[in-house]
């Protein structure tokens, strides 16, 4: 079974224990979800196999009881419309059946004494009662929304001022949402596209009430201050990254696990006819190392700098030990965690910072001394522990097999297949015999 799992890191121990992957510091973990569909309401989260239970604002307070009690993993948490829904499901699921007629079986230390192995339990969507039931609770939230945008549309006793000239607007709300974009080049769309408006509105006069920069999200000392800058820099216009916002725009709630940046990028793939990239220009891979915090733009330059700096040969490790492109990610999945829990790979000795640790690596020489295979190679290190760790997107299977692609491939010669005779070829082929024999 395929296991499509995001977000999802598996604990060592308890104390060990990561609910989402960790993300370096040159680009924040993501957070756009479908929306914040958990909103802070008085309904409760319940556990799905003991009497625990939690109001919505502490959904990681239950996950992390799942994961260390019961030990089970819900993928994908902030995709799902309407957990607390979600949760009472299941929970009457599992009391009908087994708990592994439904989630796929994730065990560590594998290769190591029976005592010591442990079994996680995964409830993820590659299930099609999972899947199904997800989109069924997507479905209801946007009729839900589609509902609410409609009365809003209809809805005549709309009365409140412009936050910009406080010139007074009575009657639908789009009068007033043109007039910001109109006359103070601040727009937050189209009313048509915005849901919950009231509450869109309150959240940004808030927000200038406060002194706070729409956009910059920096507060000022007066109210003259903050207009200035916001004129100056042309800040009249909303944060795009701040996804508070998310929830007010219908778009995000059209496809499950689809934010509106990827619906508009397929609308986008739809109309565009001309496929001239020329004017493309990539990002560079920015990798970090191992042990410190060095990002090297190059694979190169990273491999170099770790061998240089803190004697680790990756390629050499991956030469002598004849490592597979999987055995590669488990063993940097493996290393990333050890020296994020301030721990040693080689002798497991626990630290207090990462500094202690890199000290003690480069004196007692284990940079290089990696610990029996059973430690490292094991099935939670399929996990990133870093969510945008570009070093796991160099990997390969072997350099040989590059260099013989690269050298040889322009001697193998190309035979190009004879359709001259394309229906004999198609009543004569195996698998016309096979559909025509199923047919009898």
């Amino acid at each position: 079974v395929c296991i499509n799992v995001h977000n999802l890191s598996l604990p060592l121990t308890g104390q060990d224990s990561i609910l989402e992957p960790l993300c370096f510091p040159e680009r924040p973990a993501c957070s756009c979800s479908a929306v914040g569909v958990q909103s802070g309401g008085a309904e409760l989260l319940v556990c799905l196999f003991c009497s625990e239970s939690v109001p919505t604002q502490q959904k990681d307070a239950l996950l992390r009881h799942l994961l260390l009690e019961h030990k089970l993993v819900i993928a994908d948490v902030k995709l799902i419309a309407d957990l607390a829904k979600y949760l009472l499901y299941w929970k009457g699921r599992f009391m009908e059946q087994s708990l592994t007629d439904f989630c796929s079986v994730i065990k560590t230390n594998s290769t190591g004494p029976v005592e010591k192995q442990e079994e996680y339990f995964l409830l993820c969507d590659v299930l099609p009662e999972d899947r199904l039931f997800r989109e069924k609770l997507q479905q209801k939230r946007l009729e839900e929304v589609l509902e609410q945008q409609q009365r809003e549309r209809e809805d005549s006793s709309f009365h409140r001022l412009c936050m910009f000239c406080n010139e007074e607007f009575t009657g639908n709300r789009s009068s007033m949402l043109n007039h910001m974009a109109r006359e103070h080049s601040f727009s937050i769309g189209l009313p048509d596209n915005i849901v919950y408006c009231d509450q869109f509105l309150d959240t940004l006069q808030n927000k200038l009430d406060n002194l706070q920069c729409l956009y910059c999200e920096k507060t000022f000392r007066d109210k003259t201050t903050l207009k200035d800058h916001m004129r100056k820099k042309a800040h009249r216009r909303i944060n795009a990254n701040n996804h508070k916002y998310d929830r007010f725009y219908v778009i995000n709630y059209l496809e499950l696990g689809k934010t509106w940046e990827e619906v508009q990028s397929e609308d986008d793939r739809e109309l565009v006819e001309d496929d001239d990239w020329s004017d493309w220009r990539a990002h560079p891979v920015s990798a970090v190392c191992l042990f410190c915090e060095h990002q090297s733009e190059t694979m190169e330059q990273i491999y170099t700098h770790m061998k240089e700096s803190h004697g680790f040969d990756l390629h050499r490790l991956k030469t002598e030990l004849n490592l597979k492109f999987y055995q590669q990610v488990k063993l940097v999945n493996f290393i990333r965690r050890q020296i994020h829990q301030s721990r040693c790979y080689g002798c497991q000795q626990a630290f207090d910072c990462r500094a202690d640790v890199l000290r003690h690596l480069e004196a007692e020489g284990h940079m290089m001394a990696l610990p029996e295979a059973s430690a490292w190679d094991q099935p939670q290190y399929y996990f990133p522990t870093y969510e945008n760790d570009a070093l796991l997107c160099t990997l390969s299977d072997s350099e040989e097999d590059e260099t013989d692609t690269t050298e040889h491939g322009e001697d193998v010669p190309v035979i190009a297949e004879d359709i001259s005779n394309l229906r004999d070829i198609r009543q004569s082929s195996v698998l016309g015999q096979l559909l025509r024999s199923t047919c009898k």
